[in-house]
Order: C-alpha cells, then sequence, then structure tokens
C-alpha cells in the first residue's frame, strides 16, 4: 500500500473516532435534556450556527451547540473521506459505501434539525438508531481502506463459517438493544423500574404493567440476549483464531474487546439505574453500546471476508463426470 493509501486509511479511522465522539456528545445532549436548548435551526437563537457568540455557550446550550458544531464537522470529515476514496480507490462497491455514508450524515443532519423544529420523539429516535448505521458505515469503510484487508487470514480464514453467521446475529441483536435504548431514553422509560437487578418487588419480572415499565424490562431482557450471543461469538472466534502456533491477531483483538465492552455496558447499565440516571455513565453507557454494536460488526464483516477469500482460494467445485 502506498503513503497516499495509509494515510487515507488513517484518516477514515479518524472519521470513526469522530463519530463515537459525536455519539457520545449526542448521549450527553439527551442525558442532560439539552435537546431544545436552541430552539431553532440551522439557526442557532436566529444567529448563523458558526458565528454563534461564545459568551452564549453556557448550560444546556454548551452541549447542544457544541453536538450541533461537532456534527457539522463530522459531515464535512465524511465528504472528504468520500472525495478521497473516489479519488483513490477503484472498487465500485467502496465507491459505494463512500457515496452512502455520505448520504446517511445528511439524512441524519436533517433529521436532527427537524427534531427540534418540529419536537418530535419519533425523529429524536429515528436520529440516534441512524447514527449507528452511520458508524457502522464508516466503520465498513475503514476496514475496506485498512492494509489488514487484502491480508490472508492463515487458517482462521477457513473456519470463518463457523461463526461468522454468529456475528451477525449479535450485530442485528445489539442493534435492537440500541434501538430499545433510544426508545426507552426518549419516552423517559429510563427509571421505569427504578431498582436493579431485581425490581422493587424483589422479583426479576415487574408484576406491575404499563408501556413504559414494558419498554424498560425489555431492553433488561434483550440486553441478556445480547450477552450470550456475544458470549458465544467470543467463545467461537478465539477458537477458530488459532492459527496452529499463534492467534491471528485481526481476530484475537477484537474478540478481547467484545468481551470487555459487554462487561462494561452491564456495569454501565446498572450504574445508570443506581445512580438515578445521571448523566455522565448515562452517557458512557450509550457510548459503549456504540462500541459493542461497532466491534460485533467488524467481527461480521471480517468473518464475512474471511469466508469469501477462502471460497476464491479453493477454487470453483470440480464438475462431477458420470
Amino acid at each position: 500500500m502506498h503513503s497516499n493509501s495509509l494515510w487515507l486509511s488513517r484518516f477514515a479511522k479518524l472519521v470513526v473516532f469522530a463519530t463515537l465522539c459525536l455519539i457520545f456528545l449526542g448521549g450527553m445532549v439527551t442525558s442532560l435534556g439539552a435537546g431544545l436548548s436552541v430552539p431553532d435551526w440551522p439557526t442557532s437563537f436566529g444567529f448563523n450556527m458558526f458565528a454563534f457568540p461564545f459568551s452564549r455557550w453556557v448550560g444546556p446550550v454548551f452541549w447542544e451547540h457544541t453536538h450541533r458544531l461537532a456534527a457539522s464537522a463530522v459531515g464535512m470529515l465524511t465528504i472528504v473521506l468520500a472525495i478521497w476514496t473516489w479519488r483513490d480507490d477503484r472498487r465500485p462497491w467502496v465507491r459505494g459505501v463512500a457515496a452512502g455514508a455520505v448520504a446517511l450524515v445528511v439524512v441524519q443532519g436533517i433529521m436532527g434539525g427537524l427534531r427540534v423544529t418540529r419536537l418530535s420523539i419519533a425523529l429524536a429516535i429515528a436520529h440516534g438508531c441512524a447514527a449507528q448505521a452511520f458508524l457502522c458505515a464508516v466503520t465498513l469503510l475503514a476496514m475496506a481502506l485498512s492494509p489488514e484487508w487484502l491480508k490472508p487470514g492463515g487458517q482462521a480464514m477457513a473456519r470463518a463459517g463457523n461463526w461468522k453467521r454468529w456475528a451477525w446475529a449479535l450485530t442485528g441483536a445489539v442493534y435492537v438493544q440500541l434501538i430499545l435504548g433510544a426508545t426507552m431514553r426518549y419516552l423517559g422509560a429510563g427509571l421505569a423500574i427504578p431498582t436493579f437487578p431485581l425490581t422493587p418487588d424483589g422479583t426479576l419480572m415487574p408484576r406491575v404493567h404499563n408501556t413504559l415499565v414494558d419498554i424498560h424490562f425489555t431492553h433488561r431482557f434483550w440486553a441478556v440476549v445480547v450477552a450470550v450471543l456475544a458470549g458465544i461469538v467470543v467463545t467461537k472466534v478465539l477458537r477458530a483464531a488459532y492459527d496452529g502456533d499463534r492467534f491471528e491477531s485481526r481476530l484475537l483483538r477484537p474478540a478481547v474487546w467484545l468481551a470487555g465492552l459487554v462487561a462494561i455496558q452491564i456495569i454501565l447499565g446498572a450504574a445508570v439505574i443506581w445512580l438515578l440516571r445521571a448523566p455522565l455513565p448515562t452517557s458512557l453507557h450509550v457510548i459503549n453500546g456504540a462500541a459493542v454494536l461497532m466491534i460485533g460488526f467488524i467481527l461480521a464483516v471480517r468473518g464475512s471476508r474471511f469466508a469469501f477469500l477462502a471460497a476464491n482460494a479453493a477454487g470453483p467445485a470440480p464438475v462431477s463426470q458420470k
């Protein structure tokens, strides 16, 4: 890979990092109830967003306005990444992902603005969920532009079929959990069951049911599903990663990260309840959930990539002779 392509790969990873930071800021805005502290859009109190006086960046306005500026920065970075990718990479599907990322970030920005002007909870939930889809898009782009994309996977490559479907199932389950989490946050159901791990009645399942309690409990139940799937994926990936005398680092690293992030997510989820939805642990819970999605997605894509390479290495199936 020549130096220019190496810098493109690094720039793609920068966009992924900036997206994670933006999701954290979005979590802080929601946790602090600052989402409507700036009541107009695309202006800020009538000012051009980029000319808004710094002296007025106080309280909730600071978080909402910072979130808007960070979103604008991520949008511009994404456009630069797409242009750079189209200039330097000839793979049609990679160019398609780059164009899709630009489309997603534009739609995301519009939804964020309409959420303010139309006071729509549905748009707020869609805005949060679209952010996770955008994270997956730029993550895929960063993977495809990385030098590691072209490296063979050794013996681990042939075992990808044993776990790639589990990784995709985990990715889908985590995305569902993030949708449930966003719905719970924006509907104010975060403390609908105010104790953890048991309900106030001392049971695992609530005895009193209403919409908010059911949404909250579904989020808890689905967290168990995600944890079980993550355990299966980590176990299968680690078994496949051993390549005779060493572990395939492209599988070992994300598997270890996945195990650690899922454990942290459970702890943060408990802390959100115990600390009565304090802004920092709640926002860390949001960003850590996004990181779990990203790592699960990386493993799923890597498994599919290894399976593809293994199938091509094997060549076409022989034609039977009768």
